[in-house]
């Protein structure tokens, strides 16, 4: 059978995969891109880690940070109205529009980034950010323009392109990366900057075959847009910038702080915890919202949130107590010797990553319930939080594991006190917070038992690579049985 039959049949057996209602056929398509997308990224990182130095990661960690900041206000946050119109051509003044501002905010970088690109790199700790600074400007103007393709792409429903454009993203970057390795860092940096014209491309096809609905934009209609919509970057902008901070700065003052190689370290830590989790969390979180916009109708909107929570704990706290023993050992076999240290970080950085797991789908509470003044309260507390915890680690200890510690503790508080004040909000008591926890963690210690057994009998009588990797193994099994029965119980 030829390779072409294999991928339609596979292609028509993900289609029956799909869910028939059109709602939730659009969220498992985007959920689906994006973990394909995601899933590609992690799966090459092994490859790439064996390419290039934590040196080289940690120029592309100040890179994708910095166009990560920058990007998230490249349009002022106004491609978030594009799908708000009620006619096309109204849409297409505020897609304009958008594209106008990501244009603008490219030539602003650029007069701001190539004539410092030597100070900004000394004052970043990066001086090989100085050779490949220049293309941030193509970055932003790049995924600015990605950005308000994608909301005219939702408008329009057009879901598949859009999952399609996040796996060919994921595709193109690793091609570069991996193909380009000879390149040194700036294969990383092009990597970054290339998967963005992928997206693009697709995207653009949705524009043209719609220009008969631009034919009709006019100056006027897009200063009509520029004041009916200007609430998007006069507030939702500084919540972007604060979510954005949030989870960008980190690699930036550790590369100020400790050095590039660290924020290196951080990057490929952060790329394989916290991608998978975000994505989860995400689709989790859209199925969450839907069901509790009928549960405030119905009055029901605490339970929900304390079976989401408890659901969550269920499958989360056994792996993530896994995963704390296991990660230095298996980082080191996956990732290769010179990323060991990455392990290590793992390990701390999965304290923080379980509470932002189960606490995030609850989190659009403060939605439904139009509580936005709290929502950016803790957006603004987690920058913060990153920020103290990093400096004031840096500063007293010049130590990343240090560093890390007190970053996974202090943002787990606050994703502790986030979900308290939802609880509080839905009339729920404080004890569903923690009670859960201390119901799932007797077996969570269970699944550990094994590794923490091997580890011990490695060092006292030097088994076999083989004994070992029985026993991570059947920890892992062990850890994964919950997920195993909240999945055959929906199933059924």
């Amino acid at each position: 059978m030829c390779a072409s039959v294999i991928i339609k049949k596979l292609k028509r057996f993900a289609r029956r995969l799909l869910p028939k209602n059109r709602f939730a056929r659009g969220v498992s398509l985007l959920a689906g891109g994006a973990m394909a997308g995601q899933a590609i990224i992690i799966a090459a990182s092994p490859i790439l880690t064996r390419l290039y130095s934590p040196e080289d990661f940690g120029v592309l960690a100040v890179f994708a940070s910095l166009l990560g900041i920058i990007g998230a206000i490249a349009s002022l946050r106004y491609q978030l109205a594009i799908p708000l119109p009620e006619n096309e051509k109204d849409a297409a003044n505020v897609t304009v529009l958008s594209l106008v501002i990501v244009l603008g905010m490219s030539l602003l970088t650029s007069i701001i980034v190539i004539p410092l690109s030597r100070p900004i790199s000394d004052m970043l700790n990066a001086p090989l950010l100085d050779d490949f600074i220049w293309l941030l400007p193509a970055g932003v103007m790049l995924a600015g323009v990605y950005e308000v393709l994608n909301y005219w792409a939702i408008r329009k429903k057009a879901f598949s392109s859009i999952a399609q454009t996040k796996l060919n993203q994921s595709v193109g970057m690793v091609g570069v990366q991996v193909g380009g390795y000879s390149l040194g860092p700036l294969a990383l940096v092009l990597g970054r900057v290339v998967g963005q014209t992928i997206g693009i491309l697709k995207l653009a096809k949705i524009i043209a075959s719609n220009r008969g609905e631009f034919r009709k934009v006019s100056i006027s209609g897009v200063r009509v847009s520029l004041k009916k919509y200007r609430s998007f970057p006069l507030v939702s902008t500084w919540s972007a910038l604060a979510s954005a901070g949030a989870s960008q700065l980190p690699a930036l003052l550790i590369a100020v702080i400790v050095g590039p190689a660290a924020a290196g370290l951080y990057a490929l830590t952060s790329r394989v915890m916290l991608l998978p989790v975000g994505v989860i969390s995400k689709s989790m979180g859209d199925v969450f919202y839907s069901e509790a916009i009928d549960a405030k109708a119905q009055g029901k909107l605490g339970p929900l949130v304390v079976n989401i929570y408890s659901k969550m704990v269920f499958v989360g706290l056994p792996i993530a107590l896994t995963l704390i023993f296991a990660a230095p050992e298996v980082f080191s076999v996956i990732f290769g010797d010179n990323w060991a240290r990455s392990g290590e970080l793992a390990s701390w950085m999965t304290i923080g990553v379980f509470f932002q797991f189960v606490t995030t789908p609850p989190g659009r509470v403060f939605l439904i319930l139009d509580r936005h003044g709290y929502a950016l309260f803790f957006q603004l507390s987690f920058l913060l939080t990153t920020a103290i915890s990093i400096v004031l680690g840096g500063l007293w200890f010049k130590d990343l594991m240090l560093i890390m510690a007190i970053l996974a503790v202090g943002r787990s508080l606050i994703y502790c006190l986030r979900f308290w004040k939802i609880l509080n909000l839905v009339g729920e008591s404080f004890d569903k917070l923690w009670r859960p926890l201390v119901k799932n963690l007797p077996y969570a210690i269970l699944c550990c038992l094994p590794i923490v057994f091997a580890n011990y009998i490695s060092n006292v009588f030097g088994s076999e690579t083989c004994v070992k990797l029985g026993l991570f193994g059947l920890s892992v099994v062990m850890a994964i049985v919950p997920s195993i029965k909240i999945y055959t119980k929906r199933g059924g």
